[in-house]
C-alpha cells in the first residue's frame, strides 16, 4: 500500500495544490510510492481550479498543475500517513477535527522540513497579494521538500521492514 500524504490549507485553491504538486513533481522523479493529494479546511472554493497565480508560479518554475479544489473531511484521517498543515490556523483546525491522538500525530507543519524557518512555521496566504507572494511561497514550499522527502523515505523504509 502506498505512503499518503496530503496539504491542507484555507480554500484549497493556493498554498495546497503548490505544496502538492511540488511533493508530486519530487515523489515522481525519484519513482516513490507516495500518493498526494491536498485540501482545504474550508468549502469556499471547493470544486473550483487553482487559483491562475498558483498555477503560473508552478508552471513558471517546471511543474506541472491539475487540480480541483475539495475540503478536507474528518472520514479522511485514516486514508493518511502524513497530514500537511500550511500554518498554524490549518493545524489547530485539523487538530480540532481530528477523532484521536493516532489522527493528531500524523499532522505537521510543512516548514517544519524546512531548515532554516526558525520559529516562522507558517507559509503566508498569497491570496490577497501579487505575483510576487505566490513566487515566494513557492520558495518556501521548495525550501521544505529535502527534508520532507527525507522523512518520507524514512517512514517508508520503517513500513517496508515491519
Amino acid at each position: 500500500m502506498s505512503y499518503r500524504v496530503t496539504f491542507v490549507c484555507t480554500g484549497n485553491i493556493c498554498r495546497s495544490p503548490m505544496a502538492e504538486w511540488v511533493f508530486r513533481h519530487h515523489v515522481e522523479e525519484e519513482g516513490l510510492d507516495v500518493e498526494v493529494d491536498s485540501s482545504g479546511t474550508g468549502p469556499w472554493h471547493a470544486g473550483d481550479d487553482a487559483d491562475p497565480r498558483t498555477v503560473r508560479a508552478l508552471r513558471r518554475a517546471g511543474y506541472r498543475s491539475a487540480h480541483i479544489a475539495r475540503q478536507f473531511e474528518p472520514e479522511w484521517f485514516e486514508q493518511y500517513d502524513l497530514i500537511l498543515a500550511l500554518d498554524q490556523g490549518h493545524l489547530r483546525d485539523l487538530r480540532a477535527m481530528a477523532p484521536d491522538d493516532a489522527a493528531r500525530g500524523r499532522i505537521r507543519l510543512l516548514r517544519e522540513f524546512d531548515p532554516d524557518a526558525g520559529d516562522d512555521l507558517d507559509v503566508p496566504d498569497p491570496y490577497y497579494g501579487g505575483h510576487d507572494d505566490f513566487e515566494h511561497v513557492l520558495k518556501l514550499v521548495e525550501a521544505a521538500m529535502p527534508r520532507l522527502l527525507d522523512h518520507v523515505r524514512a517512514e517508508t523504509s520503517l513500513a517496508r521492514e515491519a
